[in-house]
């Protein structure tokens, strides 16, 4: 099942009688039947011995010789259509949803009339629905699909709108069919199918070696709806141009037909129902016949038109002759303002290349001002290249402009026959960049959005969030972020823009198929570019002036606590997110933290999961940030408070050391094996191994041999060495255990958080054992006289959700009493021996702490 709960699936049930468990093993025994089922094996071994392996695993399935259930008819009545359905969201966004019903085309799959009409509906060229809708400040995205069976499907069209198209719905949905009869009178024409038909061709032929996983679930798929001779070529198969079949589908798209969805916060008034599951606003109303009579009869705009053939379609794919074979990436070139990493990749037998970029530009983040406005800047720069990105993308030539550590990074991949001129122009695009005022409010409408909605972030995610900020020396938090977006408009991105770029170090990796000379030449006119530019001058930054990552250092023998209220006050889950630091990147170290997650990571979601089911959420990893290492723990709850969950997590460590006690050297070789066999895995395609090699260079640490250095390494381990590492570094009193644990409180747990911030006085009693009426003892929050410890309202946002009455307790900032020490299970130390020292002000609490270096030096 996708969803459900108590209610859905026992007290509903219960009162009509059914039995939810025997109505389950009915339908298993019917319906679990090989006859129904298509397998796909996928592996290195012999056909024979994977047939041999399928038929001991399967050959139990009986075969009840039933046919596969089928529904034909659509499931629409006259009563569905013509309506429109207004939803009140909990994020604040604006969605408009399109769809009809309609014949499937997947019984035509050859005709390729869904992916053609798909195609056209979502052309971002000049011309399109979507340029237009951008043009007027509308909307910022559309995209379009068919799905369902082959008896039933529906035809939907997605757009995003912005707050000016919200209020214009009407307007938008009248282009909407003005569109949709441009295709059905004149853009069902023979070229356009034509250069689908050859990027389809094309993809197969040099289609990219897939995750295992995710070939053989779509293979599978494909063998229930397709004969056996198209299984593997489903999606590139096209037969000739049939305008009579892309136009069935074109003229099913009638206004008579449609079901319209809106999702928006203006609807806060109108949404008057309330659906039963999850609890959300809704109204339905019938589209008044005038309207669907106005959108069939209107007349196409004279902005909306075909558009134009795609100069970006590849027509070189010869594999280039390598000048030279290295085994990893090398320096080719390097100047004050760049260096250039090169790599050949003739080893995948690909016309395919990648380059990469990094803007290291020491303005980009010294502030929340600038790390927003450097972030507006990649989403100018995406919809000022909106055009580029749609013919390119079509073409097998897909990129990214994205704000990052160090400033911008631009990522270009694809085939190389177009890329290294679409690299060109990105670089020119950037350094030549003039802001629209228009388009700058659009813009920083979605951004502000996008910030908004992270309060909306599952508590999980704020968990990690959180730590991540905690340990990162220099990262702004959303909170602070918050503060200053008002304040940012269109002068202030004027001026920053000409700073941003004024100095800049560039720093690339050049792949695939590629030349050397063909490297430098694209360094070289980068650097030209820059050295051009017509709004800023450009000069390498020192090195004093190259942007620093950082890690925090946690001592060993400390555990930190930092309890939060969630960012969504109406979210009852609570989470607990817990970081065990282990050690800088280090062959040894690194393959004793992924073998002891491996060993854990099941038994912990069995244990806290499903044995005392605290929660939905439970998850034990590796977790690097920049070149420190460590094992991070994440588990959500709505039942229980995050001290419950941190102190489980605890009991669980208990018992896993015996269990890591009783571990046989057999058990720990195969454990072993295991990872080893995960580290001698080849890449599997050129975007595996590139984005391996510029990991290593982007960070620092340039351990391009790093599967083989530590493959030995795990060769040279024992289970003693493994217990070590537990003993040290996990295990409750280990001498060099360093702990950060981020308790989020959701809204079920008011005063636990209250208790953990220490802004209540409780009963002696309530550190002793005593219930808190949810299962649980919070008396590891207490001081030993059985007082919460008073805190200062500097970082105390998070009382606003207090229940009326709750008593607060002012304290002045002291310097020795920015942290308190907080006294754990029943009043005394928590079984490791330590009390956890609480962080009430963020900021103050990195001041006081150390910081590793990143190894990266980009000059």
């Amino acid at each position: 099942m996708i969803a459900g709960n108590k209610i859905t699936l026992h007290t509903r049930p219960n009162a009509r009688g059914i039995d939810i468990r025997e109505e389950l093993l009915r339908f298993y025994n019917k319906q679990y039947s090989a006859g129904l089922m298509c397998l796909t094996v996928y592996g290195k071994e012999p056909v024979t011995k994977l047939e041999n392996i399928v038929r001991k695993k399967f050959s139990q399935i009986k075969n009840n010789n039933i046919e596969a259930p089928r529904f034909p008819g659509q499931p629409c009545l006259p009563e569905h259509l013509k309506i429109m359905v207004k939803s009140f969201p909990v994020r604040d966004q604006n969605v408009l949803a399109v769809t009809w019903p309609v014949i499937p085309s997947i019984r035509q799959y050859k005709k390729g009339a869904s992916q053609y009409v798909q195609h056209f509906l979502e052309s971002e060229a000049q011309g399109s629905l979507i340029a237009l809708l951008k043009k007027l400040g509308w909307a910022n995205s559309l995209s379009a699909s068919e799905d369902g069976t082959l008896d039933y499907a529906f035809f939907s069209i997605y757009m995003e709108l912005t707050n000016a198209g919200q209020e214009n719905v009407q307007e938008v949905l009248n282009f909407l069919f003005q569109y949709i009869k441009l295709l059905q009178q004149q853009g069902i024409v023979a070229w356009i199918f034509d250069e689908k038909r050859v990027m389809n061709s094309t993809w197969f032929n040099f289609k990219d070696k897939a995750d295992p996983i995710e070939y053989v679930v779509g293979l599978s798929d494909s063998m229930q709806n397709y004969p056996v001779e198209d299984w593997l070529a489903t999606d590139a198969l096209f037969s000739d141009y049939d305008l009579s079949a892309i136009s069935a589908l074109a003229h099913q798209l009638q206004p008579q037909k449609v079901r319209i969805f809106c999702s928006s916060k203006a609807y806060e008034m109108e949404a008057t129902d309330v659906e039963p599951w999850y609890g959300t606003p809704f109204s339905v109303e019938k589209i008044d016949d005038l309207v669907i009579k106005r959108w069939g009869e209107s007349h196409v705009d004279a902005r909306l038109h075909l558009p134009s053939p795609n100069i970006f379609l590849p027509t070189d794919f010869s594999i280039k002759v390598p000048e030279e074979e290295k085994g990893h990436p090398i320096v080719i070139r390097k100047s004050s303002f760049s260096k250039l990493w090169y790599k050949r990749g003739t080893e995948f037998k690909t016309p395919k290349a990648y380059v990469y970029l990094s803007f290291n530009c020491p303005e980009s983040n010294n502030s929340p001002e600038a790390t927003i406005l450097t972030y507006i800047f990649t989403w100018l720069l995406a919809d000022e290249m909106a055009e580029y990105a749609y013919y390119t993308g079509l073409a097998g030539l897909h990129y990214s402009v994205h704000a990052s550590k160090d400033g911008l990074e631009v990522v270009v991949e694809g085939y190389h026959d177009k890329l290294m001129s679409l690299t060109e122009k990105l670089v020119e695009k950037i350094v030549n960049f003039q802001m629209k005022e228009d388009r700058f409010a659009f813009v920083k409408e979605k951004v502000v959005r996008n910030y908004a909605n992270m309060r909306f972030m599952q508590p999980h995610g704020q968990a990690h969030y959180e730590i991540n900020h905690i340990l990162s020396h220099g990262a702004w938090h959303l909170t602070e972020c918050l503060d200053v977006l008002p304040s940012i408009d269109a002068q202030a991105f004027t001026v920053f823009f000409p700073r941003l770029l004024s100095r800049m170090f560039v720093e690339a990796l050049v792949g695939g198929n590629v030349t050397r000379s063909e490297a430098t030449t694209l360094m070289q006119h980068v650097e030209e570019t820059l050295s051009k530019g017509p709004l800023v001058s450009i000069r390498a930054p020192s090195f004093s002036q190259m942007p620093e990552r950082r890690i925090m250092c946690l001592e060993a023998g400390t555990e930190w606590l930092y309890p939060t209220a969630g960012f969504n006050p109406d979210d009852e889950n609570s989470a607990v997110g817990i970081f065990f630091q282990a050690e800088r990147d280090c062959s040894r170290s690194n393959v004793l933290l992924e073998l002891f997650t491996m060993t854990a990571k099941e038994q912990h979601f069995n244990q806290l999961r499903t044995v005392e089911q605290l929660g939905y959420f439970v998850d034990l990893y590796e977790k690097h940030y920049e070149n420190i290492r460590g094992v991070q723990i994440t588990i959500q709850s709505t039942i229980k408070d995050p001290t419950h969950l941190d102190q489980r997590t605890e009991a669980f460590f208990l018992m896993f050391e015996r269990e890591l006690q009783k571990m046989t050297d057999e058990d720990f070789k195969n454990h072993a094996a295991v990872l080893l066999d995960v580290k001698m895995e080849k890449y599997k395609n050129l975007w595996e191994e590139s984005d391996f090699y510029w990991r290593e260079i982007n960070g620092g640490s340039l351990q391009f041999d790093r599967s083989d250095m530590e493959v030995q390494a795990l060769k040279e381990l024992k289970k003693e060495d493994l217990i070590a590492f537990f003993n040290q570094k996990i295990r409750c009193n280990g001498s060099e255990r360093k702990k950060l644990s981020v308790h989020v409180f959701g809204n079920q747990h008011h005063r636990q958080l209250a208790i953990a911030k220490g802004e209540v006085t409780v009963p002696a009693s309530y550190g002793n054992g005593v219930s808190n009426g949810h299962g649980t003892s919070n008396g590891h929050h207490l001081t030993s006289n059985g007082t919460a410890p008073v805190t200062t309202m500097a970082d105390a946002d998070s009382c606003k959700h207090l229940p009326t009455g709750q008593e607060v307790i002012e304290f002045p900032l002291k310097p020795d009493n920015l942290q308190h020490i907080s006294s754990t299970l029943n009043g005394h130390s928590d079984q490791s021996g330590r009390t956890p020292i609480r962080i009430d002000n963020v900021q103050v609490f990195k001041r006081s702490q150390s910081f590793y270096c990143s190894p990266k030096v980009a000059l």
